[in-house]
């Protein structure tokens, strides 16, 4: 297994789209609910230009999850806030085929490197459902604490959920 996260381009629509079809179910419980219009390349282009252009802003990392160069997720750096804050939201998701083979782990790691050491974050922010017991792991053995409990923090699977919430703060920078 050889894990890496790359920026998401244009061009990887047509396959992002095969693989949130193909993962449509197995996603839903952890998602919010979608239209059918999620589903298609249009709104899977919208999306990623928006990351794109987030990117551009520096308020956002689009990136793609790969295994062996095989598209298998996404994992984004959202809502990155500068000044004295320096934080984001981190936020992931892995193909069924790639799930409970430490897929996700890897790509936390790969990106949590791009969030310190490119982007020069001081804090990442994560939020689990709290019977995701798999994406607590992938965030405890990232190095990642709990801190909190959100009542009915998203809607998630069409219907407002409670998180764990988790952060990682950068370790300490020589000046």
């Amino acid at each position: 297994m050889t894990v890496t996260t790359r920026l998401v381009r244009l061009d990887d629509v047509p396959a992002i789209t095969d693989l949130v079809k193909t993962n449509r179910e197995f996603l839903a419980p952890w998602e919010p609910a979608r239209d059918e219009d999620y589903f298609t390349e249009e709104t899977q282009r919208a999306i990623v230009e928006t990351g794109l252009a987030a990117y551009e802003r520096g308020t956002g990392v689009p990136h793609l999850i790969l295994d062996g160069g095989e598209l298998v997720g996404r994992i984004n750096l959202n809502d990155i806030v500068r000044g004295p804050f320096q934080s984001c939201h981190l936020g992931y998701w892995v193909a069924e085929s790639a799930n409970g083979r430490g897929v996700a782990t890897a790509a936390v790691a790969a990106i949590v490197r791009v969030a310190f050491e490119e982007m020069g974050l001081h804090r990442i922010q994560a939020g689990t459902l709290v019977h995701n017991a798999g994406s607590q792991k992938v965030l405890a053995r990232n190095g990642f604490v709990q801190f909190g409990t959100a009542p009915q923090y998203l809607s998630i699977a069409g219907r407002w959920q409670t998180h764990d919430l988790f952060q990682l703060i950068a370790p300490e920078r020589s000046a």
